[in-house]
């Protein structure tokens, strides 16, 4: 459970709430919290706000569906406002958007594939090559040595390799692809991973590999 956070409430009652998308950190909108519905929050995992308007507490969804899964909350440095991490359901904004930021008529549906999320593998990978806990499969390939972590970067380059051309088959043959997808997407993932371990082990920050992908992006 999300610890609550120490806030300091206005004159008013309410604290500021910046609702952040986990899966790219877009802003979906910004409303206010007192204490009931900070710990509504906390207590349900589903965001709480106080409706000003309506002067009660108001948790995001409860008509529209829409609502927010709370991922984590924490205070900002003088204790004066939250950011709200959340895994939204459906458009945030009453007019139907993704985020009360966007313009009327933008499509609800995100556009961005997620990529932020990656810099939380990337810390669970670098917080394993400096703590290196037992019984860790990451730390396992660390402590074998590049040797082993290459080898594990060809081998899921290959099973990549085969699960596409399963699915070039599939698509060929007018067949169902979920499976042929499934698998290409749970191989891509282990390849993905074994690559960010081998920069783990060379000491190389994955950010020398965003920016030679910038400069070539650039030509």
């Amino acid at each position: 459970m999300t610890e609550t956070p120490a806030v300091t409430f206005g004159a008013d009652g309410l604290v500021t709430a910046v609702v952040q998308d986990v899966h790219d950190g877009r802003v979906l909108m910004i409303a206010h919290m007192d204490a009931e519905a900070l710990a509504a929050t906390v207590e349900t995992g589903e965001v709480h706000f106080h409706s000003r308007s309506r002067d009660r507490l108001w948790r995001k969804g409860e008509t529209s569906g829409n609502v927010l899964h709370l991922v984590d909350l924490v205070e900002d440095c003088d204790g004066d406002a939250l950011l709200v991490t959340v895994d939204p359901v459906g458009p945030t904004c009453h007019r139907g958007t993704r985020s009360c930021f966007d313009a009327d008529g933008a499509a609800a549906e995100r556009t961005t594939q997620g990529f932020a999320w990656l810099e939380e593998l990337w810390a669970t990978i670098e917080s394993r090559a400096t703590e290196r806990p037992a019984g860790s499969y990451t730390t396992s390939l660390l402590e074998a040595g590049v040797d082993a972590a290459s080898r594990k970067v060809t081998e899921e380059a290959t099973e990549v390799l085969l699960a596409a051309k399963d699915d070039a088959t599939a698509q060929a043959s007018a067949v169902d692809r979920s499976a042929t997808r499934a698998a290409l997407a749970g191989e891509a993932a282990d390849l993905l991973y074994h690559a960010l371990v081998l920069l783990a082990e060379r000491g190389l920050q994955p950010r020398a590999v965003l920016d030679v992908l910038e400069t070539r992006h650039h030509r």
